[in-house]
């Protein structure tokens, strides 16, 4: 009888042995899960701007973090119903991580993150968060700045084209910035703005590039996401800047440079947090100092002492002994707005809306 015992709980410690063996490898199959980020674009990959920016991003951090992340994105989406839709099918898909990348992608992605509390979300370019939604952007208004200060130096007519997507603060923003650079160091110079109410339709962009050269643009620049600027720069005989990327490919003689975003760091930091399990809801604007904006390679056309100047002026910003809108700024009436010895708050920047001294014509409502 003793012997029977013995040998009961031998085979009961061996089982208990394979049970606690099999736990212990789904436990670590779980650890090795890798983290799900979802990527809601709304232009093509292939748009040379923005969107493409973003995407190189998502390599980026698959590059940097191997098999602990496994991405999906959904490109092309219209802001509205149609992005609500797509975010809420990636949170049920079992993402982690969703980073939405439009600024009319705010309330859809605030309501889908509402009814999937334990998914996390980073939104492009928004100002609104929850527990569970952080926003970040760059400070690309920086980036403008520097190609105004280009545009000055090299105009030969003082006018200055700007397609420009949707009247929205972060455009009208970088249109200022654009022209505090330009002004700067040309004041006589002016800009003229052609909306095209789309973040990527490369017909219109480039149509609107071609009216602001027949107005007597000599230089180009643009708040859209194709080449199409570029392409009728280049046709045209005229100067021209990128947006979001290098562009020089559609256009090597006209592109200048291109004020562009280097997400990948940026990313691969919320990404990182979300493994190691401190992820919290912050709002991140970066800019020159930080590596998230950036200028594109400068065409050997521009002077010598320009890029010393755009240089100069660079390092500047970074250490905090300039800022595109410190003051005096004054709006298109010639009140001032920031008056002498301060700087336009972020507050404000996020929220501006009217033009300063150096646009023509009149902001859409």
């Amino acid at each position: 009888m003793k012997q029977e015992k013995k040998s009961l709980a031998q085979r009961f410690a061996k089982a208990a042995g394979v049970a606690l063996a099999l736990f212990m490898s789904a436990q670590s199959v779980t650890a090795a899960e890798p983290v799900k980020v979802g990527f809601v674009y709304v232009g093509p990959t292939g748009d040379a701007g923005w969107t493409y920016s973003h995407d190189k991003a998502r390599k980026y951090v698959e590059e940097q973090l191997g098999d602990k992340v496994k991405t999906t994105y959904v490109e092309s989406v219209a802001e509205g119903a149609d992005a609500e839709r797509v975010i809420r099918q990636l949170a049920k898909s079992g993402n982690d991580l969703i980073f939405t990348t439009s600024f009319g992608y705010m309330n859809p992605t605030l309501k889908v993150a509402k009814q999937f509390p334990k998914v996390k979300f980073e939104h492009a370019s928004g100002y609104k968060r929850a527990k569970n939604v952080g926003t970040y952007f760059d400070r690309i208004y920086e980036g403008r700045y520097l190609t105004g200060v280009i545009a000055g130096k090299m105009t030969k007519s003082n006018v200055i084209g700007y397609v420009g997507s949707f009247p929205i603060p972060e455009v009208v923003r970088g249109i200022d910035a654009f022209t505090q650079g330009l002004r700067s160091v040309n004041p006589k110079a002016v800009v003229k703005v052609v909306w095209v109410s789309s973040w990527y339709d490369p017909a219109k962009e480039r149509e609107a590039a071609e009216t602001l050269i027949l107005q007597g643009a000599d230089i180009i620049n643009q708040h859209t996401d194709s080449p199409g600027p570029i392409q009728a720069a280049q046709a045209k005989g005229v100067y021209a800047f990128g947006y979001h990327s290098d562009m020089s490919l559609y256009g090597k003689d006209a592109h200048l440079t291109a004020a562009t975003h280097n997400w990948g760091p940026v990313y691969l930091d919320k990404v990182k947090s979300v493994i190691d399990g401190n992820w919290t809801s912050t709002d991140f604007w970066g800019g020159l100092a930080t590596g998230a904006t950036a200028l594109a390679p400068l065409n050997s056309a521009i002077p010598e002492d320009v890029v010393k100047l755009v240089e100069e002026r660079k390092q500047a910003i970074i250490e905090g002994k300039l800022h595109p809108f410190q003051g005096p700024v004054k709006d298109q009436t010639g009140a001032i707005k920031v008056p002498a010895g301060q700087v336009m708050s972020d507050e404000d920047m996020l929220s501006l809306n009217w033009y300063v001294e150096g646009v023509e014509g009149e902001l859409p409502k």
